[in-house]
């Protein structure tokens, strides 16, 4: 029950507790307290407005790989306020340590972004050219999924 609620607030948070019991089947104090509940526990962790950043004046989307260099991270040596274009910081395995995701008015804005994480570290920066899907709901998933085998990448039969 908690997922359908789940999937009906990713799709419009802003339905009131009558309207969600509705097309939940539960009584309204039911979805509330269970709303509630998943509030408190932090899986719901909030609510906001979407907006369209194009129609917000930042229609320059990119993804930076960083390598930092030693003694220059990012995350310990700048702050959200000295990159507003950030949106986004994962920390990585692999070669690069950091992917951010970064919004700019213009290609000149990006530009200079670029520039001053230069000075953080080596970078590979992909600009985003259309978006075909994004902001899938969470949702349940099987933990136990199957694992196709590994004929094709065997030693033996060569």
């Amino acid at each position: 029950m908690d997922w359908k609620i789940l999937a009906e607030l990713q799709a419009d948070a802003r339905l009131s507790f009558n309207e969600l019991s509705r097309r939940v089947h539960l009584s309204a104090p039911a979805v509330a307290e269970r709303v509630r509940r998943l509030e408190e526990s932090g899986v719901i962790a909030g609510y906001a407005a979407r907006v369209a950043p194009a129609k917000a004046g930042q229609p320059m989307l990119a993804f930076i790989q960083l390598r930092c260099k030693l003694h220059r991270c990012l995350l310990k040596t700048t702050s959200a306020e000295d990159f507003p274009e950030i949106t986004e910081i994962h920390k990585l395995s692999g070669e690069h340590c950091t992917m951010l995701k970064v919004r700019a008015a213009s290609l000149a804005h990006l530009e200079g972004l670029i520039e001053q994480l230069g000075e953080l570290g080596e970078m590979r920066t992909h600009i985003v050219l259309s978006t075909q899907y994004e902001d899938r709901p969470v949702g349940p998933v099987a933990p136990d999924r199957d694992v196709s085998d590994s004929d094709g990448w065997s030693r033996t039969g060569r």
